[in-house]
Order: structure tokens, then sequence, then C-alpha cells
């Protein structure tokens, strides 16, 4: 298995960490050529939604990454990453749009505003969330009520989702030790 790390901003490195600590190849994709490597999964990490979104389009990057993840490949999206899937963005422009949510950037206020907390994920086990400048699900599309399974809610709001083959989270698993989320997503059909 090989999992590319789209690496044009934000916290890649840390995903790359958690990946070498499970024992998973994985690589940074930067420009198109690296899409040419043989790619099982795709993780979309946190940083800057609108600057990523930009540096997707032009690096030529933004059809062919659209392309995998409507084909059906895994897919993780922290943070800035969930935004990326997201089909709505309140306060701004979905980018892939593949996931049937509407979520709120900057929804728990500024970089500073950082915190973690412990909720339940999945139902399965209790997990330290590290929040920074997060969104969070507004809503999730009525159509798409039945396919979209919430995995995790902190103070009463939606925080981590699953739609098909895509997962979504609003903090970032990759900055605690705790492997448990990516092992999840490293599952995935």
């Amino acid at each position: 298995m090989a999992v590319g790390i789209l690496a044009l901003q934000g916290a890649f490195a840390e995903h790359g960490q958690m990946l070498d600590r499970l024992g998973v190849e994985h690589f940074e994709i930067r420009q198109l050529r690296d899409l040419d490597k043989k790619t099982d999964r795709l993780i979309l990490p946190g940083g800057e939604s609108t600057v990523m979104t930009k540096l997707l389009h032009e690096l030529g990057l933004y059809e062919p990454i659209k392309k995998l993840i409507n084909d059906g490949m895994p897919v993780f999206g922290t943070c800035a990453g969930m935004i990326l899937l997201s089909r709505d963005v309140e306060d701004g422009k979905p980018c892939f749009g593949t996931m049937d949510i509407r979520v709120r950037r900057n929804a728990y206020g500024r970089q500073l505003g950082s915190f973690e907390a412990t909720a339940r994920f999945d139902n399965s086990f209790d997990f330290t969330m590290t929040f920074i400048r997060a969104p969070y699900v507004e809503a999730i599309d009525d159509s798409a009520k039945n396919n979209v399974r919430v995995l995790a809610e902190y103070d009463g709001k939606i925080v981590g989702v699953q739609y098909k083959n895509q997962i979504g989270l609003a903090f970032h698993p990759e900055l605690d030790d705790d492997t448990r989320i990516h092992e999840r997503f490293l599952e995935m059909i």
C-alpha cells in the first residue's frame, strides 16, 4: 500500500510521520508528475484551504485528484482537508465538493484559540482531538443523510464524518501519538 499526501502547504509532514510509525509507504504530492506513482490512498492535510485550492489549480493537480476521489480512492481530509472535500463551505468556496456536507471555516476562532478536547470516535474509543482554527460540519445534505456517518462530535457540533470512501475530520489526529484513526483510514476498502 502507498499513501499519497498532498504537500502543498500545511501539516503534511506530520501525517508522514504518523504513517512512518505504522510502517506504511507514503510519498508527498507536490506536482503533477508525483501522481504517476502508485497511489492506494490519499491524505489532504490541514493548512489553509484557500491557498491549497489556488495551488491545486495552478499546479494542474485539481482535476486528477478529483478524478481519483470520484473513482473511489479512499481519502482522508483533516481540518482544511475536510474543507476541500465539502460540497458547501460557509464563508468560502468549495474545492472538490465530493462530500455532501456544509462546513463552517475557522469555526473555533483564531490560531491562538487552539485547544484539545477528548471525545468518542465512532462509538469505538475516546480520542484526544487537537483543534487549530478548526471547521465543523454545519449540515449534512438531506439527500445524503443515509450515506454520511457521524464519527465524532464535540460540544454539540459534528467534527468528524465518513461519506462513502472519504473521512473528514475538523481536528488533527496526526499531531497526537494515537494511531487508531490513521489505522481506521488505512483499513478502508
